[in-house]
């Protein structure tokens, strides 16, 4: 038997519904994120006392740094998640882009939006 070179439309219809899963909630927690980012999520009269803005000042830039951090990393999972629903559409989705073999449903079920076989990325780590 011929070593299978794509997954079935029944294959790729399963990993479609994952992804618009994920997709849901990583849109959500991106939503969440600039939302905290932006202060619209705070429902709290701004404290007037200027000792105590002073105070907060600091710990608040560190954490609108940690937080557009998190929104940048969700925006990046959201552009994977978007361009693995490309990749279904057109059948090379589970595909590696650097050996052209299958990449094992464990790990797309793990990483839905991933485009390297482990060992591939594991190569690639190993070298650098």
């Amino acid at each position: 038997m011929a070593e299978k070179t794509r997954y079935t439309d029944e294959e790729l219809e399963e990993f479609r519904v994952l992804i618009n899963e994920k997709l849901a909630v990583a849109q959500s927690d991106y939503e969440k994120t600039m939302d905290r980012i932006m202060n619209r999520d705070s429902n709290e009269a701004d404290d007037t006392a200027p000792t105590y803005h002073a105070l907060e000042e600091g710990s608040e830039t560190q954490t609108k740094e940690q937080l557009m951090a998190m929104a940048m990393r969700q925006q990046k999972f959201i552009t994977g998640l978007k361009a693995a629903l490309v990749r279904i559409e057109n059948k090379t989705y589970g595909i590696c882009r650097e050996t052209g073999k299958l990449i094992p449903k464990e790990r797309l079920r793990a990483v839905p939006h991933a485009t390297l076989s482990i060992e591939v990325k594991n190569d690639k780590k190993r070298a650098h």
